[in-house]
């Protein structure tokens, strides 16, 4: 189609896959004829939830649970096309442009229009339909949002609540919290989801959350209040990305609320028990013993498996590999200054960039004692985005660096993919979600 070969002329991808993009199938006829599932994404970013829960996307084989129906078919030796789900994204937002321009640089091959993402705050959108205006839309199924975390972070201050960040991103100029401050915008998710009534909601933040205080437990209770306490939350879940497929110690807590007058009888009782029958409860079960310590499931993916078939940057044409961070050793004490073990899992990827992203490999002199790839005269440095993006789980073939012809950039810069990267919600840990969500949705709702 012209639209594709426009797109495949100023992109460059991945080395595993440098000839061309690949281009998922798509399978709109058979997700209609199933009964497409809406989903309504806040907080986007650059779609790691939204990938996760729509599918057809590409990801390592090892990430695959042998006992799933998963795999639509093989694309290269050790990569494989997801099946696609039952959920359909019909809106999406965030306040970053970055991501804006990576969700419509990758999404736009299934054909998604531009006008489903929303450039600004959850809070305005609000405030716009308490006026009248029609901002979001009908027969929403689902509602995802990893409502953002910096806050809640131990990697960050902690404010919590107390935050005076703007939900804007903006400093405000007051000296004590507000309801539109970055710490309660898991409120305004609260009031979308009062708006449109989804069937199920999933809300997504830092494991830091559930040691603050009793944030979790507020968190919990307001959520719980949603259309005049219509929904059951139930106790929220951290999850380690390493159990599902993640070549990443990346621990994150999730809110499942299921609305109570959508549920059938029988789902209802087993949801309001004290101890939720399994076949009821919405969590996905680990498929891999990164610390699930049950030696039935897979081993865990590691960082060698998602990266072996990557050229170094120098030598590669995939412009998230060639561009990276080229700050130097900081000091053994500064944030992002150790290096990944290759045959074992990345570090938490981070939303930020420059000094923070960590080493691909360390140097002796600065007490690097993984030597394999240094014993073979390769030098020291940081990861690159696209590094970064394989242990996240992206697929290989998502351009988060790219540009319109040779000189000017267009679109995201390496500095702004890593960020939206580091931000995301890991792919494969969301099709794990969404694949589990997809299973008990008949015993849910019909």
């Amino acid at each position: 189609m012209p639209k594709q070969k426009e797109y495949q002329s100023f992109t460059t991808y991945s080395d595993l896959f440098a000839s061309e993009p690949y281009t998922p199938l798509l399978f709109q006829t058979e997700r209609e004829a199933n009964g497409a599932l809406k989903v309504l994404s806040l907080f986007s970013g650059c779609g790691g939830m939204d990938l996760g829960f729509e599918g057809s996307f590409i990801c390592h084989k090892k990430s695959i649970p042998t006992c799933c129906d998963w795999v639509q078919k093989t694309v290269a030796e050790n990569w494989v096309l997801l099946k696609s789900t039952r959920f359909k994204t019909i809106f999406a937002n965030d306040i970053l442009k970055e991501a804006q321009q990576s969700w419509l640089q990758y999404m736009r091959r299934f054909d998604v229009p531009k006008e489903i993402y929303h450039f600004g705050s959850i809070v305005d959108y609000v405030k716009m339909h308490q006026k009248g205006v029609n901002v979001f839309p009908e027969n929403v199924d689902v509602v995802t949002g990893g409502f953002p975390c910096q806050d809640f972070s131990v990697a960050g201050k902690r404010k919590g609540f107390e935050s005076t960040m703007s939900h804007d991103g903006g400093k405000l100029g007051i000296n004590a919290p507000s309801e539109e401050t970055r710490g309660k915008l898991y409120f305004w998710m609260k009031q979308v989801i009062d708006i449109v009534r989804p069937k199920v909601f999933i809300a997504e933040n830092v494991k830091g959350l559930v040691s603050l205080g009793d944030v979790k437990s507020i968190i919990q209770h307001d959520f719980a209040s949603a259309d005049g306490n219509g929904y059951i939350v139930l106790n929220p879940r951290v999850l380690d990305a390493g159990n599902y497929g993640v070549p990443e110690t990346r621990e994150r807590v999730i809110f499942i609320g299921i609305r109570r007058d959508a549920l059938n009888e029988k789902a209802l009782k087993a949801l309001e028990t004290e101890i939720i029958p399994d076949e009821y409860d919405p969590y996905p079960k680990p498929t891999h013993n990164h610390t699930a310590q049950d030696n039935s499931l897979q081993v865990p993916v590691t960082c060698r498996d998602v990266f072996e078939e990557l050229k170094e940057p120098e030598e590669s044409s995939d412009l998230s590999q060639r561009n990276y961070s080229m700050a130097k050793y900081m000091g053994k004490h500064c944030q992002g200054q150790s290096e990944i073990k290759l045959d074992g899992l990345g570090p938490t990827i981070r939303s930020e960039h420059h000094g923070n992203i960590e080493f691909r490999r360390l140097s002796k002199e600065h007490g690097g004692i993984y030597t394999e790839e240094l014993d073979k005269g390769m030098k020291e440095r940081r990861l690159t985005p696209r590094e970064c993006a394989l242990i996240q789980t992206f697929p290989p073939d998502y351009p988060f660096v790219f540009y319109r012809g040779y000189t000017k950039t267009y679109g995201v810069s390496p500095s702004g993919a890593y960020k939206v990267i580091g931000n995301a919600v890991p792919p494969m840990l969301a099709y794990n979600i969404a694949q589990r969500l997809q299973k008990i949705w008949p015993l849910y709702f019909e």
